[in-house]
């Protein structure tokens, strides 16, 4: 299970650095260019090497997948030579964690929602708000929250399983496309989010069947999940098309909870006085208050 594990790590290293110097052409990194006849559709690895400060057979090692006791100082040249940004800087960070032997621990993430946690959904009563982990399981909601999302609760892919999960619904199905308005970008940054994930939590088993699930069952997933792409959740807008209430476009906020690992808090502010803030009173009218905890069966 260990060898399994270190190769799945491996093959992602290797992908990652790949598909990150890839993009980067030699005009972006300051380099000349010396001929029209380059086989590659970005930087060489010599290049790379170059950039960061080490030999080419170092820097070959490491796209191979050895990154396993890579320094500091080390890393820190990759990610600027590869211009990542903080996302992409934090996942090189956490794959070479995941490479190294004393950094090969399980990630532990909780799997229920504190009573003090739906305590404070409960007293959310004027936004939606949602408590999820990583693998955008919902594991509780607020009633607004769940008025908000009720295409997923409804759904039927969840009828017979729980729990309900917004990446098995974006990408499994079809009513994902009327509910998110731009269903590209909402497509993009959730197989982005994964894939950060899989560098935190490498060895999380459930991440690993969900990933395997959604890249044998739908072709735009995995066609996204081939470019490595990773990004933060933090803040945003996102619009939405409620079936009751038409579109919404609702800032949000993503906070985790540091005594709940893996899990964390999203809410929808709108400013006051604009549409997204009286259609949410009129769902908040229609749905009544208080916090709703999801069942195997839900």
């Amino acid at each position: 299970m260990a060898d399994r594990d270190q190769k799945g790590v491996a093959a992602e290293v290797r992908e990652f650095l790949s598909t990150r110097r890839a993009r980067i052409t030699p005009d972006q990194a300051g380099l000349p260019v010396y001929g029209g006849n380059r086989r590659v559709a970005g930087l060489r690895r010599e290049e790379v090497a170059l950039l960061a400060g080490m030999s080419v057979d170092y820097y070959i090692r490491l796209e191979r997948g050895n990154l396993s006791g890579a320094s500091d100082s080390v890393l820190e040249s990759l990610a600027h030579a590869l211009q990542l940004d903080e996302a992409e800087r934090t996942h090189l960070y956490d794959l070479a964690r995941a490479a190294t032997p004393s950094g090969r621990r399980a990630t532990v993430t909780a799997s229920r929602v504190r009573p003090t946690i739906l305590r404070l959904l409960d007293s959310m009563t004027d936004v939606p708000a949602y408590v999820r982990n990583a693998r955008f399981d919902i594991l509780a909601a607020n009633t607004l929250g769940r008025a908000l999302y009720a295409p997923l609760f409804d759904s039927p892919l969840f009828a017979q399983r729980g729990p309900v999960n917004s990446a098995r619904f974006l990408f499994l199905d079809p009513a994902s496309m009327e509910f998110w308005i731009d269903w590209d970008k909402g497509a993009d940054d959730s197989v982005a989010f994964l894939r950060t994930e899989t560098g935190r939590a490498p060895h999380d088993r459930a991440l690993t069947d969900l990933i395997g699930e959604l890249s044998a069952r739908s072709d735009d997933f995995a066609h996204r999940w081939a470019r490595h792409d990773v990004k933060f959740h933090r803040s945003g807008i996102k619009n939405l098309h409620h079936p009751l209430v038409g579109d919404l476009a609702l800032p949000y906020e993503a906070m985790d909870l540091p005594s709940d690992p893996g899990l964390r808090l999203n809410f929808y502010t709108p400013e006051p006085d604009s549409p997204a803030r009286e259609a949410l009173g009129l769902l908040a009218g229609w749905a009544g208050t208080g916090t709703f905890v999801p069942t195997a069966n839900d």
